[in-house]
């Protein structure tokens, strides 16, 4: 036993999450609900897991980063990050809707006139704009509001960088700082431990996920979960393009990023994965002011997967109904497509929400959501793969913007690969 467990920290982490994705497609497959109904709190217990690390490794790793660079080079990534992020979410849109439009997914499909489907109230821009100053600094990191976190770490991280140049109060924030370094890597010892649990929960929620749906779905709805999959492919190489163009290493970007990708399209969580994203950020050697505002801030705002998922989606419910889109419409849907992936961020069944809520807008019929949410998990992996793969391309290619190497960076204990 003690051999096996040896055996299984020193492998991969990429091998166990590799040959837990398969086993959970297996056992899913053959077990059925029983299968869900044993696995469900096994998968939860991960997600819990990483999700009780995202407030410390968000808040610590921010004000760490900012206290290693200077205030107008924290403004300039900030500008940088907030424009490629609605760059890349209108062009996402664009890639879906031409994929979509090659392939024409839902015709000749009839909708239902019973149907009838029930949207998460959308809490629309404003909210979510207004939620980045949070109320309450406790509420904030109780409710896990990353923008609310986010912009108190970063805050306090910049009233830090004050004092430390102050000649009165410069030694103790200097004590501070060494505190604030202290606790971050004592977090970043923590998710090394949970690392080794996190191909257990990819198993449970795969399994969990395949027992639940069932294949029949899958084969029912086929050429609209194809079609979305050959759109996120397609953003893929353009993005492998782009990162060549920057001069970054494929090979040595995937080999690093491929434990959040996995991870992510088992647990359909962008902000679930976001310890593993920032491992893999710190990995890759970006510094800590960059993947600590860019990657917490993409979790919740930058979501190329769900926004070819608008896309394609709005094309399949046109041609459900007979009416195909033309040009004036495809452009609505762009501008509407990417003000909504931004406004919706870290609302639960967003996915749903803003496809309902681009329907709403621009005139499709609501009633083919019905058809989509029998897809919803299915979708939903792989667009949240491809949120967490365009938060760290990102990051990546500001990081390079900026003159950074990317040079090897520091592998936590117990991580391998």
């Amino acid at each position: 036993m003690t051999a096996l467990l040896k055996g299984y920290l020193h492998t991969s982490l990429i091998l166990r999450v590799t040959v837990a994705l398969v086993l959970g497609v297996v056992v899913g497959a053959l077990g059925g609900e029983a299968v869900s109904e044993w696995l469900a709190p096994l998968g939860d217990l991960v997600l819990r897991l990483l999700t009780f690390l995202i407030v410390p490794i968000v808040l610590f790793t921010l004000m760490v980063g900012v206290n290693q660079a200077s205030l107008d080079r924290v403004g300039r990534v900030g500008a940088k990050v907030l424009l490629y992020y609605l760059a890349s979410s209108a062009f996402a849109i664009v890639v879906g809707l031409c994929v979509a439009t090659l392939f024409d997914p839902g015709s000749g499909m009839t909708l239902d006139e019973n149907a009838s489907v029930s949207v998460p109230e959308n809490p629309g821009l404003t909210e979510v704009l207004l939620s980045i100053v949070p109320g309450n600094i406790i509420e904030a990191f109780a409710e896990q509001n990353l923008l609310g976190i986010l912009f108190t770490a970063l805050v306090f991280a910049i009233a830090l960088m004050k004092l430390r140049q102050s000649d009165t109060q410069g030694a103790v924030a200097e004590h501070l700082y060494r505190t604030l370094e202290g606790l971050n890597a004592m977090t970043l010892k923590v998710m090394a431990g949970v690392l080794h649990v996190v191909p257990i929960g990819v198993f449970a929620i795969v399994a969990d996920t395949v027992a639940s749906q069932g294949f029949e779905t899958l084969l029912s709805l086929a050429d609209m979960v194809l079609v979305l999959y050959v759109a996120l492919a397609v953003q893929l190489v353009i993005y492998c393009v782009v990162m060549r163009l920057f001069g970054i290493r494929l090979r040595r970007f995937f080999r690093e990023a491929r434990t959040p990708m996995t991870t992510a399209f088992a647990t359909q969580s962008s902000a679930g994965v976001l310890p593993l994203t920032m491992n893999a950020a710190r990995r890759l050697g970006i510094s800590q002011d960059v993947y600590g505002f860019s990657l917490p801030l993409g979790a919740t705002m930058n979501m190329d997967g769900a926004a070819i998922r608008i896309a394609i989606s709005a094309v399949f419910a046109a041609n459900v109904v007979g009416a195909p889109l033309d040009l004036a419409s495809m452009v609505q849907i762009v501008v509407i497509g990417t003000l909504i992936s931004v406004g919706t961020a870290g609302v639960p069944g967003a996915g749903i929400i803003m496809i309902a809520t681009v329907f709403a807008q621009g005139g499709l019929p609501i009633e083919t959501v019905v058809l989509l949410t029998a897809i919803d998990a299915l979708v939903g992996m792989g667009a949240t793969a491809l949120n967490v793969t365009g938060d760290l391309v990102g990051t990546s290619i500001i990081a390079r913007s900026e003159g950074q190497r990317l040079e090897e960076g520091t592998a936590s204990p117990g991580e391998h690969g």
